[in-house]
């Protein structure tokens, strides 16, 4: 008999992954990587941690493993937020689900670090020389 994942394991996942760090949003624990968001436990009291995915990789989770994964209601849900209920899963499954958030986390955080930056015109001292 498997025994049931806790928040302290989704904790010890999440934080195994390079560079994470454990925050806070809203008074819940979230897990970072170059500052951002790729996984909470906003759900715990509900047995669920949560995932950032995109649409397409939520589909997928969904469509594949339902009696772990499904989608977080309203418009959060609809943006790829995805519960993974721990009761229902591995360590395997886990982990893989968080590496699939942490790895779009640092493909955002390094396409929105690629950003064209708007230039100004550098200011030009006026320099008096001494005559």
């Amino acid at each position: 008999m498997k025994s049931k994942l806790t928040a302290k394991d989704f904790r010890r996942i999440a934080l195994s992954l390079e560079g994470a760090e454990e925050g806070s949003h809203m008074g819940h624990p979230d897990f970072r990587v170059g500052g951002r968001i790729f996984a909470t436990l906003a759900s715990i009291d509900n047995g669920f941690g949560n995932l950032m995915l995109d649409p397409e990789q939520q589909k997928t989770f969904v469509d594949e493993l339902p009696e772990i994964f499904l989608p977080i209601p309203g418009g959060w849900g609809r943006m790829g937020a995805t519960h993974l209920r721990l009761s229902a899963a591995n360590e395997d499954v886990v982990y893989g689900a968080l590496q699939v958030a942490w790895k779009l986390r640092i493909a955002k955080n390094a396409k929105a670090g690629k950003k064209p930056t708007q230039r100004t015109k550098p200011k030009i001292k006026s320099v008096r020389r001494k005559p």
